[in-house]
Protein backbone atom coordinates (compact mmCIF):
# COMPACT_ATOMS: atom_id res chain seq x y z
CA UNK A 1 0.00 0.00 0.00
CA UNK A 2 0.99 3.92 -0.76
CA UNK A 3 -0.09 5.61 1.98
CA UNK A 4 -0.50 9.76 2.56
CA UNK A 5 -0.43 11.65 5.37
CA UNK A 6 -1.21 15.21 5.88
CA UNK A 7 -1.67 17.40 9.30
CA UNK A 8 -3.74 20.36 8.37
CA UNK A 9 -6.01 21.67 10.58
CA UNK A 10 -3.33 24.07 12.47
CA UNK A 11 -1.43 25.51 9.57
CA UNK A 12 -1.80 29.21 11.16
CA UNK A 13 1.14 30.32 9.11
CA UNK A 14 3.28 28.92 6.43
CA UNK A 15 6.17 28.38 8.96
CA UNK A 16 3.61 26.39 11.61
CA UNK A 17 2.54 24.23 8.52
CA UNK A 18 6.34 23.64 8.03
CA UNK A 19 6.60 22.37 11.71
CA UNK A 20 3.67 20.07 11.26
CA UNK A 21 5.34 18.52 8.52
CA UNK A 22 8.47 18.18 10.36
CA UNK A 23 6.66 15.98 12.85
CA UNK A 24 5.26 13.86 10.14
CA UNK A 25 8.56 13.52 8.76
CA UNK A 26 9.78 12.65 12.43
CA UNK A 27 6.89 9.96 12.31
CA UNK A 28 7.37 8.99 9.13
CA UNK A 29 11.26 7.59 10.08
CA UNK A 30 9.77 5.59 13.26
CA UNK A 31 7.00 4.06 11.04
CA UNK A 32 9.59 2.91 8.24
CA UNK A 33 10.52 -0.36 10.02
CA UNK A 34 6.98 -1.56 9.90
CA UNK A 35 6.33 -0.06 6.15
CA UNK A 36 9.45 -1.99 5.06
CA UNK A 37 8.15 -5.25 6.39
CA UNK A 38 4.99 -4.96 4.69
CA UNK A 39 6.47 -3.40 1.82
CA UNK A 40 4.48 -0.25 1.82
CA UNK A 41 5.47 3.47 1.57
CA UNK A 42 4.35 6.77 2.89
CA UNK A 43 3.90 10.03 0.78
CA UNK A 44 3.35 13.40 2.60
CA UNK A 45 1.00 15.38 0.59
CA UNK A 46 -1.08 18.27 0.40
CA UNK A 47 -4.51 17.12 1.73
CA UNK A 48 -6.30 19.45 -1.51
CA UNK A 49 -9.07 21.77 -0.66
CA UNK A 50 -11.93 18.87 -0.05
CA UNK A 51 -10.99 17.76 3.57
CA UNK A 52 -13.61 15.32 3.50
CA UNK A 53 -12.72 13.57 0.73
CA UNK A 54 -9.10 13.21 1.68
CA UNK A 55 -9.90 11.88 5.19
CA UNK A 56 -11.89 9.12 3.33
CA UNK A 57 -9.04 8.05 1.39
CA UNK A 58 -8.66 4.21 1.91
CA UNK A 59 -5.25 4.62 1.98
CA UNK A 60 -5.45 7.95 4.44
CA UNK A 61 -2.68 6.68 7.32
CA UNK A 62 -2.90 10.14 8.71
CA UNK A 63 -4.84 13.19 8.93
CA UNK A 64 -6.44 15.51 11.84
CA UNK A 65 -10.20 16.28 11.58
CA UNK A 66 -12.69 18.22 13.88
CA UNK A 67 -14.77 16.45 16.32
CA UNK A 68 -18.10 17.74 14.65
CA UNK A 69 -17.52 15.68 11.37
CA UNK A 70 -15.79 12.76 13.28
CA UNK A 71 -19.04 11.98 14.60
CA UNK A 72 -21.43 12.98 11.67
CA UNK A 73 -19.72 12.56 8.43
CA UNK A 74 -17.08 10.56 9.28
CA UNK A 75 -18.84 8.28 11.90
CA UNK A 76 -17.42 4.98 11.75
CA UNK A 77 -15.89 5.26 8.70
CA UNK A 78 -12.29 6.04 9.52
CA UNK A 79 -10.49 4.90 12.91
CA UNK A 80 -9.80 7.36 15.98
CA UNK A 81 -5.70 7.07 16.38
CA UNK A 82 -5.15 9.67 19.55
CA UNK A 83 -5.52 13.27 20.47
CA UNK A 84 -3.11 15.83 20.75
CA UNK A 85 -2.57 17.30 24.19
CA UNK A 86 -1.49 20.95 24.14
CA UNK A 87 0.37 22.99 26.44
CA UNK A 88 -2.40 25.74 26.60
CA UNK A 89 -4.93 26.60 29.23
CA UNK A 90 -7.78 24.70 28.96
CA UNK A 91 -6.44 21.33 26.47
CA UNK A 92 -5.44 19.25 29.17
CA UNK A 93 -5.87 15.53 28.76
CA UNK A 94 -6.80 16.64 25.53
CA UNK A 95 -9.99 19.06 25.84
CA UNK A 96 -10.13 21.97 24.18
CA UNK A 97 -12.22 25.05 23.79
CA UNK A 98 -13.73 27.92 21.63
CA UNK A 99 -12.52 31.73 23.24
CA UNK A 100 -15.06 34.15 22.28
CA UNK A 101 -13.88 37.49 20.79
CA UNK A 102 -15.31 40.44 19.85
CA UNK A 103 -14.86 43.73 18.21
CA UNK A 104 -13.67 46.29 21.34
CA UNK A 105 -15.88 48.68 19.57
CA UNK A 106 -18.49 46.63 20.32
CA UNK A 107 -18.43 47.36 23.92
CA UNK A 108 -19.03 44.42 24.40
CA UNK A 109 -17.79 42.06 27.85
CA UNK A 110 -20.23 38.69 27.47
CA UNK A 111 -22.07 36.73 24.95
CA UNK A 112 -25.37 37.72 26.68
CA UNK A 113 -24.30 41.34 25.81
CA UNK A 114 -24.28 40.03 22.02
CA UNK A 115 -27.84 40.38 20.75
CA UNK A 116 -28.41 41.55 18.06
CA UNK A 117 -25.10 41.79 16.95
CA UNK A 118 -23.41 40.42 13.92
CA UNK A 119 -21.80 36.49 14.08
CA UNK A 120 -19.31 35.21 12.07
CA UNK A 121 -18.95 31.21 12.16
CA UNK A 122 -15.87 29.64 10.15
CA UNK A 123 -17.55 26.39 8.33
CA UNK A 124 -20.89 24.57 9.27
CA UNK A 125 -18.80 21.15 9.94
CA UNK A 126 -16.58 22.99 12.43
CA UNK A 127 -17.20 21.92 16.69
CA UNK A 128 -14.93 25.50 17.52
CA UNK A 129 -16.15 27.85 15.22
CA UNK A 130 -20.01 26.71 15.23
CA UNK A 131 -21.52 24.68 17.27
CA UNK A 132 -19.95 25.30 20.39
CA UNK A 133 -21.01 28.96 20.06
CA UNK A 134 -24.66 27.89 18.90
CA UNK A 135 -24.44 25.45 22.33
CA UNK A 136 -23.56 28.70 23.86
CA UNK A 137 -25.92 30.84 22.48
CA UNK A 138 -28.73 28.67 22.75
CA UNK A 139 -29.62 29.15 26.24
CA UNK A 140 -29.60 33.01 25.69
CA UNK A 141 -31.81 33.10 22.41
CA UNK A 142 -34.62 31.70 24.39
CA UNK A 143 -36.29 29.23 20.61
CA UNK A 144 -35.52 32.97 18.41
CA UNK A 145 -32.58 34.32 16.39
CA UNK A 146 -29.99 36.17 18.66
CA UNK A 147 -27.36 37.77 16.37
CA UNK A 148 -28.63 40.48 13.94
CA UNK A 149 -26.88 38.48 11.42
CA UNK A 150 -24.45 35.38 10.86
CA UNK A 151 -21.73 34.80 8.11
CA UNK A 152 -19.71 32.18 7.22
CA UNK A 153 -15.85 32.88 6.54
CA UNK A 154 -14.15 29.60 5.31
CA UNK A 155 -11.76 29.31 8.43
CA UNK A 156 -10.63 31.42 11.96
CA UNK A 157 -8.32 33.26 10.28
CA UNK A 158 -10.80 34.32 8.48
CA UNK A 159 -13.29 35.18 10.69
CA UNK A 160 -10.73 37.20 12.81
CA UNK A 161 -10.19 39.15 9.69
CA UNK A 162 -14.05 39.68 9.17
CA UNK A 163 -13.90 40.75 12.72
CA UNK A 164 -10.47 43.24 11.72
CA UNK A 165 -13.26 44.61 9.02
CA UNK A 166 -16.24 45.40 10.72
CA UNK A 167 -17.90 42.74 8.66
CA UNK A 168 -19.23 41.31 12.14
CA UNK A 169 -19.03 41.67 15.97
CA UNK A 170 -18.16 38.64 17.31
CA UNK A 171 -16.74 34.82 16.88
CA UNK A 172 -15.80 31.85 18.18
CA UNK A 173 -12.25 30.77 18.33
CA UNK A 174 -10.41 27.23 18.54
CA UNK A 175 -8.66 28.05 21.61
CA UNK A 176 -5.49 26.26 20.03
CA UNK A 177 -5.56 28.68 16.45
CA UNK A 178 -6.20 31.50 18.84
CA UNK A 179 -3.16 30.59 20.91
CA UNK A 180 -1.08 30.56 17.38
CA UNK A 181 -2.52 33.92 16.40
CA UNK A 182 -1.28 35.76 19.81
CA UNK A 183 2.08 34.24 18.74
CA UNK A 184 1.98 34.31 15.34
CA UNK A 185 -0.08 36.94 13.56
CA UNK A 186 -0.84 38.92 16.88
CA UNK A 187 -2.19 41.67 13.67
CA UNK A 188 -5.40 39.33 13.64
CA UNK A 189 -6.44 39.80 17.67
CA UNK A 190 -5.52 44.25 17.41
CA UNK A 191 -8.70 45.44 18.67
CA UNK A 192 -10.11 42.80 19.89
CA UNK A 193 -11.30 41.65 23.03
CA UNK A 194 -12.24 38.19 24.76
CA UNK A 195 -15.40 38.15 26.40
CA UNK A 196 -15.04 34.70 27.38
CA UNK A 197 -15.27 30.98 26.60
CA UNK A 198 -17.37 28.11 25.38
CA UNK A 199 -17.64 24.76 27.38
CA UNK A 200 -14.87 22.00 26.87
CA UNK A 201 -15.00 19.17 24.16
CA UNK A 202 -12.46 16.46 23.09
CA UNK A 203 -9.70 18.18 20.53
CA UNK A 204 -9.61 17.50 17.15
CA UNK A 205 -8.37 13.75 16.85
CA UNK A 206 -5.87 11.96 14.33
CA UNK A 207 -7.53 9.44 12.41
CA UNK A 208 -6.51 7.16 9.54
CA UNK A 209 -8.44 4.83 7.43
CA UNK A 210 -10.17 1.65 8.41
CA UNK A 211 -8.06 -0.20 6.27
CA UNK A 212 -4.86 0.43 8.61
CA UNK A 213 -5.16 -2.50 11.21
CA UNK A 214 -4.87 -2.48 14.40
CA UNK A 215 -0.64 -3.01 14.73
CA UNK A 216 -0.46 -0.09 12.36
CA UNK A 217 -2.33 2.21 14.65
CA UNK A 218 0.09 1.19 17.26
CA UNK A 219 2.71 2.19 15.36
CA UNK A 220 1.72 5.20 14.94
CA UNK A 221 0.74 6.20 17.94
CA UNK A 222 4.18 5.08 19.33
CA UNK A 223 6.07 6.70 16.36
CA UNK A 224 4.03 10.18 17.51
CA UNK A 225 5.23 10.21 21.51
CA UNK A 226 8.46 9.41 20.46
CA UNK A 227 8.92 12.57 17.56
CA UNK A 228 7.49 14.65 20.73
CA UNK A 229 9.62 13.02 23.05
CA UNK A 230 12.61 13.28 20.90
CA UNK A 231 12.27 16.81 19.62
CA UNK A 232 10.92 19.17 22.43
CA UNK A 233 12.35 22.24 20.21
CA UNK A 234 9.53 21.39 17.61
CA UNK A 235 7.01 20.41 20.29
CA UNK A 236 7.75 23.44 22.06
CA UNK A 237 7.02 25.19 18.82
CA UNK A 238 3.75 23.43 17.53
CA UNK A 239 2.45 23.36 22.00
CA UNK A 240 2.20 19.91 22.21
CA UNK A 241 2.47 17.99 25.41
CA UNK A 242 1.84 14.92 24.01
CA UNK A 243 -0.56 12.72 23.48
CA UNK A 244 -4.25 11.19 25.12
CA UNK A 245 -5.28 7.68 23.93
CA UNK A 246 -9.20 8.41 24.16
CA UNK A 247 -12.20 6.42 23.59
CA UNK A 248 -14.54 7.18 20.68
CA UNK A 249 -17.53 7.79 22.42
CA UNK A 250 -16.14 10.49 24.68
CA UNK A 251 -16.68 12.50 21.05
CA UNK A 252 -20.19 11.71 21.73
CA UNK A 253 -20.27 14.73 24.04
CA UNK A 254 -20.02 17.04 20.78
CA UNK A 255 -23.12 15.84 19.76
CA UNK A 256 -24.81 16.67 23.05
CA UNK A 257 -24.12 19.72 22.71
CA UNK A 258 -25.87 20.07 19.56
CA UNK A 259 -28.72 17.88 20.76
CA UNK A 260 -29.19 20.69 23.74
CA UNK A 261 -29.12 23.51 21.33
CA UNK A 262 -31.72 21.70 19.01
CA UNK A 263 -34.17 21.10 22.64
CA UNK A 264 -33.95 24.57 23.32
CA UNK A 265 -35.05 25.44 19.73
CA UNK A 266 -31.81 27.23 18.40
CA UNK A 267 -31.23 24.56 16.03
CA UNK A 268 -28.85 26.83 13.63
CA UNK A 269 -26.36 29.62 14.79
CA UNK A 270 -28.47 32.59 14.03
Amino acid sequence: MNWVAALPMYNVTPELAGDWRVLLDHVHRRLRPWLDARGDTLSIVDPGTSLQEFWLRDDLLLSQTCGYPLVRALGGRVQLVTTPVFTIDGCEAGDYHSVLVARAAAQVTSLAQCRGLRAAYNTPDSNSGMNLLRGAVAPLAGGRPFFASVIETGGHLASLQALQDDHADIAAIDCVSFAFVLEHVPDLARGLVEIGTTRSSPGLPLIASKRVPPEGIEALVSALADAVAHDRSLAKRLKLGGFSRRPLDHYESIVEIETDAVKRGYPRLA
